[in-house]
């Protein structure tokens, strides 16, 4: 009986234990979520959401429609939040985060028991059935001396998925500001080309008026002419561009259907009047880069995998089976049975595989994530310095642009026009002079749209969630805009 007995309690053993490291925090639906929303907010002050079920699909997708609904002209914050709660992908990233949580709380649980059951001594005359049962229940009892190890490696993973999740919240973020300026400033280029057009137009019909007297021969004609031609195709090219633009952030925001109609302003706001002081900026990245935290994150857990890898190195797998064994005999013509308890212990001898190739493997695994923790650091600061001088040098490049070359142009162009009309200068003059300017000008908006190109790009560099995308170049984009309201 007190064999019986302690090959019972063996085998209760493990299900005790089991019930002492159960999780419920990942056992939750959001779990993990409170932490990546709270490092948005923290961030971008937007609100995001975690759609699991078709009641939060339509509550998201009432929002997005009352936010449009009461938005004339779309700004860029609000482009943003739209995208936090619309965007289908980034919905996809947070399911990685749910899976992380399942596999963080799958960690916590005990590997089942296997049952076996046996007959023996079938058909024996005497005993009418059989003659021997033969109960057992088989647990890894390795899998119970690595468990907390396990769950600690498998928490680290989780927290690591949260800081990823929070770092694809963020691009998005960053991602849809810049698709904004980009759709914005390739419209104000389609004004600046149809206003350039509205004045060709005139002075090609004037042209036109003044072949008619022979005032003005045929060659300066197709000068004044051609000039119109070029410039609706210019016109029409960044049409294209603006429309394409905007169906980029259209994108990124996870519009259809009606929701596609809103407008973008027409231009880009005026340039600051000064600029942000970020001297600090390096130390401030170091600080706060959420992808750098998730790296570090990688480190543990890579080291923590390590020192799983070694403690198990020789032996990989260790199963103790306990049971019981049930006979049944016949003694002088009296049925009875006779019960013992049974105990084995089953492991590998490593007598071949030592675990040196796994070893090596994982001290591997540990170096590469330390060198690409140390890369990580070495490139954060090199993003924030160059967000930084971008910051500032484009700022300067586009006052330059608004405050020195389109005046000029300006005024050459004025002043072409008053020595045309005292018949000084020819009317080819007055059209390179009338397109340089224009060219002038389309140069100054794309010096705006990169400036808040490398604004909007200083947070991510502080905070992750950067794109790999080189800087927008300055030259003249392809847009097209009406002249009302929006676009």
């Amino acid at each position: 009986m007190i064999a019986i007995n302690r090959a019972i309690a063996l085998t209760a053993l493990p299900l005790i234990l089991g019930g002492c490291v159960t999780n419920a925090e990942y056992a939750k639906k959001e779990a993990g979520f409170s932490t990546v929303s709270a490092k948005v907010g923290g961030v971008a002050s937007k609100q995001t959401v975690w759609v699991q079920n078709q009641q939060q699909a339509q509550a998201a997708s009432s929002q997005v429609k009352a936010i449009l609904a009461r938005t004339k002209v779309l700004d860029t914050e609000t482009a943003v939040q739209v995208a936090l709660i619309n965007n289908k992908g980034l919905q996809a990233a947070y399911a990685d985060l749910g899976d992380s949580a399942a596999d963080a709380w799958q960690s916590t649980m005990l590997l089942n028991p296997t049952v076996s059951i046996g007959f023996s001594g079938m058909g024996a005359p005497e005993l009418e059935a059989f003659r021997t049962i033969e109960g057992a229940i088989t647990t890894n009892l390795l899998a119970l001396m690595t468990k907390k190890r396990d769950i600690d490696i498998a928490d680290t993973r989780f927290h690591q998925a949260q800081l990823n999740a929070a770092v694809k919240t963020l691009q998005l973020a960053a991602d849809t500001r810049r698709a904004w300026i980009n759709a914005v400033a390739a419209w104000e280029n389609v004004g600046q080309l149809q206003r350039a057009q509205a004045a060709a137009d005139a002075a090609s019909e004037l042209a036109e008026r003044l072949g008619e007297t022979g005032a003005m021969t045929k060659g300066a004609q197709a000068r004044e002419h051609v000039f119109v031609a070029e410039l609706a195709g210019e016109t029409a090219k960044a049409r294209l561009s603006a429309r394409l633009a905007k169906e980029e952030l259209t994108r990124l925001m996870g519009l259809w259907g009606t929701d596609v109609d809103y407008q973008v302003p027409n231009s880009l706001p005026a340039l600051p009047r000064s600029l942000a002081k970020r001297d600090a900026i390096e130390a401030e990245a170091l600080r706060n880069r959420i992808d750098l935290q998730a790296a570090r994150l990688e480190l543990e857990a890579t080291a923590r995998s390590y020192g799983l890898t070694e403690a198990t190195r020789y032996v990989t797998d260790l199963e103790i089976l306990t049971g019981v064994e049930a006979e049944r005999e016949v003694e002088d013509g009296k049925k009875k049975w006779e019960t013992t308890a049974a105990v084995e212990l089953e492991f590998a001898i490593p007598i071949f595989d030592t675990g040196k190739a796994r070893m090596r493997k994982a001290e591997l695994d540990y170096m590469r994530a330390a060198n690409q923790l140390a890369e990580k650091a070495v490139n954060v600061r090199s993003e924030a310095r160059s967000a930084y001088e971008a910051y500032r040098s484009n700022y300067d490049i586009a006052r330059h642009y608004r405050n020195n070359v389109v005046p000029l142009r300006t005024k050459v162009e004025e002043e072409s026009l008053l020595t045309y009309n005292g018949m000084i200068t020819n009317t080819f003059e007055l059209l390179t002079d009338t397109r340089d300017k224009t060219n002038s000008i389309l140069l100054s908006v794309n010096a705006k749209r990169d400036f808040w190109l490398s604004e909007a790009n200083l947070a991510p560099s502080v905070y992750g969630g950067g794109s790999a995308a080189a800087p927008a170049e300055t030259e003249v984009a392809s847009s097209s805009v009406a002249s009302g309201g929006g676009h």
